[in-house]
């Protein structure tokens, strides 16, 4: 049995890269998620009048993988302390987000971002919200998998 997780820290292709070689990843696929927009393009989100976040969903198999084990991948993947950028991207599409499938794991997360800010590893306050997961729309076909299809990576 296998369940969803999904997140948003900034472009998704890297994003998708780093949880699709975690052991126990069954799948994952690149879209948007959490705007007012039904079916937008990557025009569209890129245009700020949607409020989409690129977002990766993760299918993974928790026999394998907690979603704990997923939380720190994505607390560690990006700088989850800028609002509405990471690194040269900048826009709201790339926020940092954490989009909950369960009550379990809202609280995970809730309790996993609480770890984080009071550890005093980073220096500012983390801004990564963390909502309910709504209608996850798959982005276009050129923008699944494109770092293993087209090489490169992103400097996080």
């Amino acid at each position: 049995m296998t369940e969803k997780a999904t997140f948003a820290a900034g472009c998704f292709w890297g994003v998708e890269d780093v949880f699709m070689s975690l052991p126990g990843v069954v799948a994952t696929r690149v879209g948007y998620t959490g705007g007012r927009t039904d079916n937008p393009t990557y025009r569209d989100v890129c245009g700020h009048g949607t409020g989409h976040a690129e977002a990766v969903e993760v299918t993974f198999d928790p026999a394998v993988i907690s979603y704990q084990a997923l939380l720190k991948t994505f607390w560690e993947c990006h700088d989850p302390t800028q609002l509405n950028r990471q690194g040269p991207d900048i826009g709201d599409q790339y926020r940092s987000a954490i989009f909950f499938h369960s009550a379990g794991q809202q609280r995970m997360a809730e309790e996993s971002m609480q770890k984080l800010d009071e550890s005093g590893r980073l220096r500012r306050r983390i801004v990564t919200e963390i909502v309910p997961a709504v209608t996850f729309w798959e982005a276009e076909a050129y923008h699944q998998k494109y770092h293993a299809k087209n090489g490169g990576g992103c400097g996080f």
